[in-house]
């Protein structure tokens, strides 16, 4: 149990980093228009918000120390 939960804490860790850096994107379509069966469809890129990355930097982070001090029975 102790190495499970330092291991998910290193993944969100780094998770948390890589969208606290801004690295982590995803796609939002748009329908600008339709006219009956055609659409005009625009497609963006926009970054994951920081503020996620943050959270999983923090929690991350307290897995870490929660598995590390765990006592094992």
């Amino acid at each position: 149990m102790r190495a499970g939960l330092i291991i998910v804490g290193i993944v969100l860790l780094g998770l948390g980093v890589w969208v606290a850096l801004g690295n982590l994107h995803y796609n939002d379509t748009d329908t600008k228009a339709q006219l009956g069966p055609v659409k005009v469809e625009a497609t963006s890129q926009k970054p994951v918000p920081a503020a996620l990355g943050y959270a999983g930097i923090v929690v991350g982070g307290i897995l870490i120390v929660a598995g590390a001090l765990k006592k094992s029975r």
